[in-house]
């Protein structure tokens, strides 16, 4: 099976999407961002290294959220309230002298996300200044989607650097490994399968002739390991997301924003050499998971479904990964398990082989670009 960039043209209704876990996902995230810091957020300031000058990602960070809680609020008003800002505003939020908004109305000033109770004031930003402006502007971005955000930026050298981001349910990367570098360092510095012999060209080429009005999604899946527990994603309790007694394995118990189980600790992780954790002794079918992940790409103007056939098609994409990519992925710690569970669906729906084509990509790579889950 080959590695390819594996996109498709996205319609603006998918840019974000909501689900029902919508509050538990929140959870995760405010818990990441409260314990992780600027590992999970963070904007650069401009810099020049050399003879190449790289833009700062603050700007970038204020326009994606003005883009985005215009979005939400036509996209889901049932799950998003906004007030706007009053003509008589002295000061209108701008980027570049290019006023904030959609349709020639007012700015935005305030987002609720209806479902944690959250209210966010945009106007808070025209009193901070770079860094601080845009790493607020992101961590607004964070209480709004369930998607980790990643801003690339281009730099005098024609390379697009990773300049600003939210992410915090990665799961298998960290930020601090990759922030501040080209699109072609970060593949390579990761050890993606096959990236500088089939991939790198066209995805520069790609990025460059990417259109305002032409965005793209795709989908990439690991597989990975999560310790036994109970079913915590009913988070709607009304418990605070400020509980000091919180744990990591009591508020991610599925491990969105660190597959512990399947790469050891998040902070001893040797950046490239995913997958290093010894097999887990609660290796079973029902601690694997299929992390099923849906990205986004798009340039700004200035649990599985169980289907009929699913199992077989996994393992068939599963055996037919080459080996770097079956690497990459971690197959050797979770194939006997997980192929003989597959085997056995497959063989009770009376199913076996076929392509996963359809279902799942079958790319070796992974970028986090506009909006991922």
């Amino acid at each position: 099976m080959g590695v390819t960039m594996g996109i498709r043209s996205m319609p603006w209704s998918e840019w974000i999407e909501l689900d029902s876990d919508f509050v538990y996902y929140q959870r995760v995230r405010q818990f990441r961002l409260r314990t992780r810091g600027d590992d999970v957020v963070r904007v650069l300031p401009p810099r020049a290294d050399g003879v190449v000058i790289v833009p700062g990602g603050a700007d970038a960070a204020k326009e994606l959220l003005y883009e985005l809680v215009e979005y939400l609020a036509r996209r889901y008003p049932s799950s998003f309230q906004i007030t706007r800002l009053q003509p008589s505003t002295p000061h209108i939020p701008t980027v570049g002298s290019v006023p904030l908004s959609w349709d020639d109305r007012m700015p935005i000033r305030t987002v609720t996300a209806l479902a944690t109770g959250v209210t966010y004031d945009l106007s808070k930003l025209e009193t901070l200044h770079c860094v601080d402006m845009g790493e607020e502007a992101m961590r607004i971005v964070t209480g709004l989607v369930q998607e980790d955000v990643a801003i690339m930026i281009e730099g005098t050298d024609g390379k697009y650097y990773f300049q600003a981001g939210s992410i915090c349910i990665p799961g298998f990367w960290r930020m601090r490994d990759k922030i501040g570098k080209p699109l072609d360092e970060i593949h390579l510095s990761g050890n993606v399968p096959q990236f500088k012999e089939k991939l790198k060209t066209s995805m520069e080429r790609f990025f460059k002739r990417l259109a305002v009005n032409k965005p793209v999604i795709r989908n990439n899946y690991f597989i990975q390991v999560v310790k036994p527990s109970k079913d915590k994603r009913a988070a709607d309790d009304g418990r605070s997301f400020d509980m000091e007694e919180e744990t990591t394995s009591d508020v991610d118990p599925e491990e969105l924003g660190w597959s512990e189980s399947t790469n050891g600790p998040e902070d001893s992780l040797e950046h490239g050499h995913g997958h290093s954790a010894d097999p887990a002794a609660y290796l079973r079918p029902a601690t694997l998971r299929l992390r099923n992940e849906r990205q986004t790409l798009r340039r700004l103007p200035q649990d599985l479904v169980r289907e009929r056939g699913v199992a077989g098609r996994l393992a068939s994409a599963v055996r037919s990964w080459p080996e770097d990519v079956a690497v990459y992925k971690g197959r050797k710690m979770y194939r006997d398990v997980l192929l003989g569970y597959l085997d056995e669906c497959a063989e009770k729906e009376g199913i076996t082989g076929g392509s996963v084509e359809g279902v799942l990509a079958s790319d070796g790579h992974m970028t986090w670009v506009g909006s991922a889950i």
